[in-house]
């Protein structure tokens, strides 16, 4: 068997098992069994449990970054862009459960350098929301009122991120009446984009009461 293609097994494996029992409690002897190789084996390729356990959160924000890069469209309206983005996010951590679950909980409470990785993954998708809420407020009538500043629009975009995270660990916690990936994404369409509109148009809400 080619060696990429039995590396991939070994990560695959590795990635069902990290999800389910944790960094800590992973055995290798467990990888090695449900990837069909020995131990020895995945030690020769992949040298140690902190280098496989790396291995996998790389290549699992990879594949997330991959599936929502692809589904952008640099063209369409801004709320398009958006829609697509979110939906192919969803769409990809209900597809992949346990890559999500190891990047979502496993690598952060880990720490060290794997949660660096995470952070990465993070930082590019709120680079990606902040260049187009920023887009949105470019494009907004000059007359509706004071647009969001940069520091605002670097905040939306890491609530919107958060609020995508925190939505996505729901809708995969395995139960049966979860949403799908496309009702996922327009809950959270509903709430940013109208308070998006509200916000480019001028409408803002106060402590005072007063928009």
């Amino acid at each position: 068997m080619p060696r990429e293609v039995r590396e991939r097994q070994m990560l695959d494996a590795a990635v069902e098992v990290f999800a389910r029992r944790g960094y800590n409690a992973a055995s290798m002897d467990e990888i090695a069994e449900l990837a069909g190789a020995s131990k020895p084996l995945v030690y020769l390729y992949l040298n140690s449990k902190e280098e496989l356990f790396s291995a996998c959160i790389r290549r699992e924000a990879e594949a997330l970054m991959a599936a929502v890069g692809a589904a952008s469209e640099p063209d369409a309206p801004a709320d398009a862009r958006l829609w697509s983005g979110l939906r192919a996010f969803f769409a990809y951590t209900a597809e992949h459960p346990s890559g999500w679950a190891v990047l979502s909980c496993q690598a952060r409470t880990h720490g060290g350098p794997f949660a660096l990785v995470v952070a990465e993954l993070r930082q590019q998708i709120v680079a990606l929301v902040t260049r187009l809420i920023a887009a949105t407020a470019a494009t907004a009538s000059a007359g509706c009122g004071a647009p969001p500043d940069g520091h605002e629009v670097s905040g939306l975009a890491h609530a919107l991120v958060g609020a995508a995270e925190s939505l996505a660990c729901w809708a995969n916690t395995g139960t049966d009446d979860v949403p799908s990936a496309q009702e996922t994404a327009a809950t959270l369409m509903n709430v940013a984009w109208v308070g998006l509109e509200n916000l480019m148009n001028g409408r803002r809400w106060s402590p005072d009461g007063r928009s």
